[in-house]
């Protein structure tokens, strides 16, 4: 008789697509749809029907690994010993240097539980105030800037599915169709009910091909596309002037810094023409002829999706900030089936960030510099308030300060592919080698993984139980599948026995129900509050959204909340804020030395630093490759499929030429999911994010 199927998520991106696991023969799992979740109504991608080929196979790490100091090389070694390792390590450093000798980087993908555990241990049981996440590269700039104007960060204000009854939507930066396929879906339906799709992007991707209007902007110049949209906007008269004076404040001065915005200067800085400019401005504004040919004076349906094309810069903040004030504008935030949003991109980087692996936050989205914030969280921990350290270094300067004489001398990685994912990525792999200890959970022997003195076997997502937190705010809940391989432990397990060895009088459960309800106790009267959600509504609901909190015995308990700002936004007046989006362009710009912009990004059968999808032979292809149109490799002597070398002021790498028609002719493209590209991105940093500038830099291409 086959084993019952369990109902769980996908491992990957933010949509965390529900699916089904069973057990295989030999160790294997099978994957199956999972109808009724909605949403992903079953469907998936490449990636998640071949989520399981991890599965027994022989790249698996089943054993820790410590470094031998007189080989180097790795050797096999026990539990006691790894973790005994560590925790002499780390306290002989703490002793020598300072708490903020030790440092953690956690990811995006981790658990709730997790996110919510490791913060803790940084705080209690190490004391360092030295703890950031990958996420920090992932939507940082979509969350300041949604802090900034709306009071709280959530990337969808509303479900997916909305998406489907807009008018317009416009995707700045987002290739939805190869990054997230089952969302596409909604872009489908929403053009079958006659909605018109805008695609913001400098290639022409599957995503741009399903679009009404397609604009082809120079990268890094999206922030000066939103000022010359609000300018027009309000030269034609469709600002929502009732909207604004009911529910924002701070319009007159973006209006001062729109009118400097006129099309022309649009055109020379972006590329877009003048009547494609007008053209989008006409279906914002509602002017353009519907589907069927008539004219109407109703206000559309609005909605703005930014995702990493636009927000990876050293003005990400700023560009997505020039969106909103469209959005706001428009009179769209807190509509129904229009206003902003953000698609974020990692598993769990909402929830990631909400429950205190940020160097700036504790639970439930709380600030650590907030005296209250801080005497909440330490009295669900149990600890003095004054024992908890203050406010870190953000993921990049943290990793930029490893091996320093006033930084870090030890590094706890989890959940993290560093030595691929980090920008100007040679010069990281110099500060990780320069570490007294580099200790990296993994499931695979990464690129980072090998540069580590101590490496620790962990379970993998069908192996353990634990909350996501997907793009829309929804807390969804991934069930245990399957049995872990002998010699296993979880990141939970982890946590708590180095916490037990480092002598931390707090307690650190390894029950991820029992650390679910200690995080919604913490989390409780914060923005991100999470005390109303438990592990039997996730199951019952298909997911709870947040803010969701507890309410007094006896009382119906919270619905959760699908949608945000209906009636105000979580600013302290319950109005939006414009904000004045200053344009100052990419930090590096092509020149005679590197005339051209060089942007990033994903394919559709790899996913992030690749450290799992390289591995299973279904998703197996010809690695990375340098996009590029045919007027430059003409002009280069370049020929598809053959190798040319990409540089920068950073590096190079050398790939196949990819030559298309897609591209614009003064761009190239390279995926990121292979060691290679990130060696040559901008470490430039955005002043309120503190988000590399992953999207754009300047480059030259040799044969």
């Amino acid at each position: 008789m086959a084993a019952p199927a369990t109902r769980t998520h996908c491992p990957y991106c933010s949509l965390q697509c529900g699916m089904t696991v069973s057990s295989r023969g030999r160790g294997g799992i099978e994957v199956g749809a999972w109808e009724e979740f909605p949403v992903n109504e079953g469907a998936m991608c490449r990636k998640g029907w071949t989520s399981g080929g991890l599965r027994g196979s022989r790249e698996r790490l089943t054993t820790p690994l410590v470094r031998d100091r007189t080989t180097g090389a790795l050797r096999a070694a026990g539990w006691d010993e790894a973790l005994d390792l560590v925790a002499d390590r780390l306290r002989a450093l703490q002793e020598a240097h300072g708490k903020d000798a030790a440092a953690v980087f956690g990811g995006g993908g981790l658990t709730n539980e997790k996110a919510y555990l490791l913060g803790k241990f940084a705080r209690v049981a190490l004391g360092t105030s030295q703890i950031d996440y990958n996420g920090r590269w992932c939507m940082s700039s979509a969350a300041s800037a949604g802090n900034q104007a709306f009071g709280v960060d959530r990337g969808l204000p509303f479900p997916l599915a909305d998406v489907e009854q807009a008018d317009v939507v416009v995707l700045v930066g987002s290739n939805l169709a190869e990054t997230m396929p089952p969302a596409a879906r909604h872009l489908d339906r929403l053009r079958e009910r006659g909605g018109r799709l805008v695609v913001v992007d400098p290639r022409l991707t599957p995503t741009a091909e399903r679009a009404d209007l397609f604009l082809q902007p120079v990268p890094g110049t999206d922030l000066a596309l939103g000022l010359g949209v609000l300018h027009l906007l309000d030269a034609q008269g469709a600002v929502d002037e009732s909207y604004v004076a009911a529910r924002t404040t701070g319009f007159e001065e973006v209006r001062r810094a729109a009118a400097a915005w006129w099309p022309e200067r649009v055109e020379r800085t972006t590329g877009i023409a003048t009547d494609e400019l007008r053209t989008l401005v006409a279906m914002l504004a509602g002017a353009a002829a519907s589907a069927g040919g008539e004219r109407s004076d109703r206000r559309p349906r609005v909605m703005v999706l930014t995702a990493r094309g636009a927000e990876q810069h050293a003005q990400g903040t700023a560009t997505v900030l020039a969106w909103i004030d469209v959005a706001l504008a428009l009179g769209m935030p807190g509509r129904r089936y229009a206003g902003y949003g953000c698609l974020t991109g990692q598993g769990n980087g909402q929830g990631g960030r909400e429950h205190g692996q940020k160097a700036d936050q504790l639970p439930g989205y709380r600030m650590i510099d907030d005296p209250a914030a801080r005497a909440h969280v330490a009295g669900v921990w149990g600890v003095p308030p004054s024992s908890l350290p203050g406010k870190g270094r953000s993921a990049y300067e943290l990793l930029d300060a490893l091996g320093r004489y006033d930084g870090p001398r030890a590094l706890l990685v989890l959940g993290s592919n560093i030595v691929v994912s980090a920008p100007n990525a040679t010069h990281i792999t110099q500060r990780l080698e320069s570490l007294d200890l580099l200790v990296v959970c993994d499931i695979v022997m990464s690129e980072t993984a090998a540069l580590a003195d101590v490496v620790l076997p962990v379970t993998q997502w069908a192996e353990e139980t634990g909350t996501m937190t997907n793009l829309e705010g929804r807390v969804i809940l991934r069930q245990q599948a399957i049995t872990p391989p002998d010699g296993v432990r979880s990141d939970l397990d982890v946590i708590a026995g180095l916490a037990l060895r480092l002598g931390a009088t707090a307690a650190f459960p390894t029950d991820p129900e029992e650390i679910f309800a200690e995080l919604g106790r913490a989390s409780a009267g914060g923005k991100a509050d999470y005390s109303g959600i438990t592990y039997a509504r996730i199951a019952d609901e298909k997911g709870v959204f947040w803010p969701c909190p507890a309410v007094p015995e006896g009382q119906a308990q919270h619905p959760g909340t699908p949608r945000l700002f209906a009636d105000s936004f979580a600013t302290p007046d319950g109005r939006a804020r414009f904000v004045v989006p200053e344009y100052a362009g990419p930090a590096e710009e092509p020149g005679s030395s590197y005339p051209l912009h060089l942007t990033t990004g994903r394919v559709l059968a790899q996913y992030q630093s690749g450290a799992q999808t390289r591995r299973i032979r279904d998703l197996a292809d010809d690695g990375a490759f340098v996009e590029m149109h045919p007027m430059l490799a003409d002009r280069i002597g370049a020929h598809d499929g053959l190798p040319v070398v990409v540089r920068t002021r950073r590096g190079e790498m050398k790939a196949p030429a990819r030559v298309v028609t897609t591209i614009r002719p003064d761009t190239v493209f390279v995926p990121f999911h292979w060691v290679g590209v990130n060696r040559l991105t901008n470490d430039a940093l955005d002043p309120s994010s503190r988000m590399p500038e992953f999207k754009v830099c300047a480059a030259d291409v040799l044969v």
